[in-house]
């Protein structure tokens, strides 16, 4: 499975060993051996999610279809926005918060790709916001921080599907705006964004057995509007801007094994609001903008030869679109 370019053609294949395919009987196989276990991936989804500024306000959804090898169009949000964070919970994609040439938004779409619909039935949260990030943990949405039109802000907000409700969690240490996070080994990492300052490579850890955040080794670099995923039982966070607002290829990985973190191959790109994303067993920074253009272009990378590689690209420009993998 690869990814079209810009003019349909196919083009690299992701790692073999964490491949699905398909033998002449149609029974799925995994090639290759990982001494990390994988989950059955063979029926991801990967969405791109908006993408809207005032030269390009089109906020476009876009889905990849593996059986088809295609990027396709899905239904569009309800509301166009930017700087709105996207998540996913219980096989759907949140959309929280964001901004317009207005005024900052705490409306909450919620998207079923049974029915390729968006529904504006989610409870909103307790505030407007943008530049919030979103993550899911034990069957809860997190959304922390972001800025309210006035400042960046340090609350920590806790969605309940079951409820439809939002309840505030323990506000972090730091106001946060543009941050990523990730949940890894039960806790919750926050990690870089800008406290309305400057850029931060500051880290904070949120325990939810006992509601508490603590600080973490610190990036090797300051950045803000990065990707950042979990691979391999590590953190990764690539791109971004710094502190000197400058676009970032650089990459790093934490290992909470021993708490630290290193750096990694640099991207083929600068990517300032790109996507970090598992797709298919396989890590992929999406999109973003070089400081030139926006991007259309996914890389994909190896960590056994870390490396990254060109690997197709989207139909279509996202600016500050963000990418939903539903399994």
């Amino acid at each position: 499975m690869g990814i079209y370019n810009d003019q349909g053609a196919d083009l690299e294949e992701p790692e073999t060993r964490h491949t699905q395919i398909k033998d002449n009987k149609g029974v799925s196989h995994r090639s290759g051996l990982s001494k990390h276990p994988v989950k059955n991936i063979f029926n991801e989804m990967m969405f791109v999610v908006g993408g809207w500024t005032q030269d390009d306000p089109s906020c476009l959804v876009e889905q990849f279809c593996a059986d088809y090898n295609e990027w396709r169009t899905a239904a569009r949000m309800l509301n166009n926005r930017g700087s709105v964070a996207v998540g996913t919970l219980d096989g759907m994609i949140y959309t929280v918060g964001g901004e317009d040439k207005i005024r900052c938004h705490s409306s909450v779409e919620r998207y079923s790709p049974d029915t390729d619909s968006w529904s504006a039935d989610v409870a909103p949260l307790s505030s407007p916001r943008s530049g919030v990030c979103v993550v899911a943990m034990d069957g809860y949405l997190y959304a922390i921080g972001g800025h309210d039109g006035i400042a960046a802000i340090n609350t920590v907000e806790r969605y309940d599907p079951q409820m439809n409700s939002w309840s505030k969690q323990a506000a972090m240490p730091t106001r946060r705006t543009r941050a990523v996070a990730a949940v890894l080994d039960g806790h919750l990492y926050v990690i870089g964004g800008n406290d309305g300052d400057m850029a931060l490579n500051t880290v904070e850890r949120y325990s939810p057995v006992d509601g508490t955040w603590s600080v973490c080794a610190h990036m090797l670099n300051p950045r803000e509007n990065a990707g950042c995923t979990v691979y391999l039982g590590h953190i990764y966070v690539a791109g971004g801007k710094d502190e000197l607002n400058l676009e970032l290829s650089a990459a790093e990985r934490f290992a909470p094994d021993n708490m630290r973190w290193t750096p990694v191959k640099r991207m083929r790109s600068k990517r300032d609001n790109m996507s970090l994303a598992i797709f298919n067993g396989t890590l992929l920074a999406v999109g973003g903008s070089d400081g030139v253009t926006n991007l259309k272009t996914i890389e994909a990378y190896s960590h056994e030869t870390n490396t990254w590689r060109h690997f197709g690209s989207m139909k279509s420009k996202h600016p500050g679109g963000r990418v939903a993998v539903l399994c």
